[in-house]
Order: C-alpha cells, then structure tokens, then sequence
C-alpha cells in the first residue's frame, strides 16, 4: 500500500523549521503528489520530484514529452497556497532507441512473474526512465530483493548505463519518519 502511495512520484519534501510550516508543506506535498499521479499523460517513463517549502514548489525530473511539462506546472500552480512553480522538468531527447529500450525493459519487468502485482496497479511503481541510452529505474518496490531481480532484468537489455535507484517500503517509511 505504501508502494502505491509513493511509487510515480518519490518525492523529496525540504520542510521548514516551525511544525506548522512542515504540516502545511506535507499538505502541500500531498497535493502535488495527487495532481502528478492523476495527471493522465503521466507514465511509467516519466519522473516527477518535487520540493516543498512556504508554498513555494520546485519541479525536478524528466519526462518524455514537452507538453507534460508544461501541463503538470500549470496544474501545480492552480492548487490552492501555492506561490510559485519553478519548473526544473527536463524533456528526454526524441530517440527510437531510447524508446525501444523503455518498452523493452517495461516488458520484461512488467510480465515477470515477481512483478505481475506491480502492473496491476493505476500507477505502476517502478519508472524506468532513458536519456540516451543510460537507464535509471525509479519507484518503490517490497522488498531488497525485488530491487535486485528488476536491476538484474533491466541489465539485459544493452543500455549505455543502469542506475538502480528504486527503494524499499522500508526505506520509504524510515524516510518519512525523519520528517
């Protein structure tokens, strides 16, 4: 459950001091989040992080089309407190390879056994996210292991470079307990 909550949007959340202004930034985080994740062009390949400070929101990550980028900041912006949106999204370059080793790989984690769970969710929670052939899996997944094997599927498929930044519920939750 806690995969589902986090996984399209792991989302850093810089607070400020007084406990008021870091209950009023996580309301404000939770928004966000929830205009990210019901975006509808907002996909498995994209990544959208945000930071959270005195209704101040800074966009950070990478999406695969220019006008998700420009949607998801107009969107942002309308939510109720907020005072400014600094849009850091960067679009991925168009490139047939990039494409082909997203589907690729979204395949084969996807229709693994182990992961079958994960794809029946609204917003699955592992993002795999190309920029000229370097590959960066994203999300939340169970368990240390489930982290290794979709490291281990992604790696067979001739990618310049693979970073494994997908974290554990348990991370997650030790994370949110800091906050």
């Amino acid at each position: 459950m806690l995969a589902k909550f986090f996984a399209t949007a792991f989302v850093v959340l810089a607070l400020g001091a007084p406990a008021m202004a870091q209950s009023e930034n996580l309301q404000t985080f939770r928004e966000v989040q929830k205009q990210v994740l019901r975006y509808p062009h907002f996909t498995i390949f994209d990544s959208v992080n945000a930071k959270v400070d005195d209704g101040v929101v800074v966009l950070i990550g990478k999406v695969t089309m220019p006008y998700k980028r420009t949607d998801l900041e107009r969107r942002i912006a309308r939510l109720p407190g907020i005072q400014r949106v600094e849009n850091r999204l960067e679009v991925l370059p168009v490139s047939q390879f990039d494409n082909d080793l997203r589907w690729q790989i979204a395949r084969a984690i996807y229709r693994n056994p182990a992961f079958i769970g994960y794809g029946s969710h609204v917003n699955p929670p592992i993002h795999i996210i190309v920029d000229r052939g370097r590959v960066t899996l994203e999300g939340v997944v169970n368990s240390n292991v489930d982290r290794m094997l979709a490291r281990s599927i992604a790696s067979s498929f001739g990618s310049f470079d693979l970073k494994n930044e997908l974290k554990t519920e348990a991370e997650v939750r030790e994370q949110l307990e800091k906050i």
